[in-house]
């Protein structure tokens, strides 16, 4: 008997071959359905997130997770308006890279062209479920999508809504699927499916994106958990220093490009320390630092190793105070993930220093690592944020979500 995924990867194929040939108007026709279809179905979508919420409460979930799976008619909304702005983005398909008019008289060009089939599994949050989804058939791609069990009555309802908007347009209804069985045993099948899928996209935690990187034989781009760093250096700006702390870690404290921990130069720390982690600890952070931090600060927690690998999403943050921008680098690439991360200083020279050297997809100076985001980044909604290098790095819009294809045009030319 033919698996749910094995059926659902066929059918997403056949799809593919549809998309290829589907003009931009096409393509932005359906982008424009669904966002209206969002809309008028947002309240049977609510309704569905709350089953998934009362779930979680029953579970013990945290508060931080019970955020990210949180909708309402703000997110649905956002959500809603974020596709409007996709469709006013240039559609990367096509574009011409480059040119080569070789004596014989070949023309070579080079365009790019959709990867075919992109497979997403990620965890919690469903509002990646549509990011995924638009932005894959923004680029001609079908997408196979399997979300957490965590939100699969939200997951459901809102790829319905999707296939109701499809199915008043030319974008078949086959290029968006969902894995709706949650069991692990889906997700390992999805690891192998190399008939179907041309690559393999996780989002979500560290043990789900190792998991993956590990096991699966599809090609995989991966995006990676958010261990991000801001280091405050001696010539640090205090009040600069301290509405980039505490919005890095506060703003959203849940998502992967907050911050998780503050590296901080000994004089800087005498002298505003004190006054700096009252400010975050006064904004509802947990302050857990090494000794140093301990002895200045009586509302501080002791750091253990294992502080400095945790991506908390949550709010709370690592201190340690290190001598010097050479010190916090090597911290960085000892503890960090490559994902974002920060410098506050007023020497430019150690600005660059730390901007060079650390290994990161974003690095940032005398501003906040939340701004690592496709939409911040003109984007439009990111299929995530890359933390490799092949073949893309950071906040992975529409261009990510493409290959290169060599189209050659001659006239009875035979290679002598």
């Amino acid at each position: 008997m033919t698996s749910e995924v094995q059926q659902k990867g066929k059918l997403a194929k056949a799809a593919s071959y549809i998309l290829n040939i589907k003009t931009t108007c096409e393509k932005n026709e359906a982008l424009t359905k669904i966002a209206e279809q969002l809309l008028i179905d947002q309240d049977t979508i609510i309704a569905e997130n709350a089953k998934d919420l009362a779930l979680g409460e029953q579970q013990g979930m945290p508060a931080s997770t019970l955020d990210r799976i949180m909708l309402n008619k703000e997110r649905v909304e956002a959500m809603s308006s974020a596709i409007h702005l996709l469709v006013e983005l240039n559609d990367p398909v096509g574009s011409l890279l480059e040119r080569i008019d070789k004596d014989n008289g070949l023309l070579i060009e080079k365009r790019l062209v959709p990867l075919g089939v992109i497979g997403m599994i990620y965890e919690a949050r469903p509002n990646v479920t549509v990011d995924a989804a638009t932005l894959s058939l923004k680029t001609g791609n079908a997408v196979i999508l399997r979300g957490s069990s965590s939100a699969k009555f939200s997951n459901v309802a809102l790829v319905a809504s999707i296939h109701r908007a499809l199915r008043k347009t030319s974008i078949p209804v086959d290029a968006v699927q969902l894995i709706e069985d949650t069991n692990r045993e889906t997700v390992k099948e999805l690891f192998h499916l190399k008939d179907y899928l041309d690559v393999l996209i996780p989002r979500g935690g560290k043990a789900l994106i190792d998991l993956v990187v590990n096991e699966a034989t599809v090609p995989v781009l991966e995006t990676g958990a958010g261990n991000c760093h801001i280091y405050v250096d001696q010539t640090a700006d205090y009040k600069k220093t301290e509405k980039v702390c505490i919005n890095a870690k506060t703003q959203r404290p849940s998502v992967c490009n907050a911050a998780e921990s503050l590296l901080i130069h000994p004089d800087w720390f005498n002298e505003h320390g004190q006054q700096l982690l009252s400010a975050m600890h006064q904004a509802g952070v947990t302050v857990i630092g090494d000794e140093s931090v301990c002895q200045a600060l009586n509302f501080a927690q002791l750091a253990t190793e294992e502080d400095y690998t945790t991506e908390y999403l949550d709010l709370k943050i690592s201190v340690k105070i290190v001598e010097n921008v050479y010190e916090a680098i090597e911290h960085i690439h000892k503890y960090g993930t490559n994902h974002s991360e920060a410098i506050m200083t007023e020497d430019q020279l150690i600005a660059d220093t730390f901007l060079n050297s650390v290994d990161a997809a974003a690095v940032y100076h005398n501003a906040s690592t939340r701004f690592t985001d496709g939409f911040e980044f003109g984007y439009g909604a990111e299929i995530g944020i890359s933390t490799q290098k092949l073949h893309a790095r950071g906040p992975m819009g529409l261009p990510a979500l493409t290959s290169t294809k060599y189209f050659i045009h001659g006239n009875g030319q035979i290679r002598e």
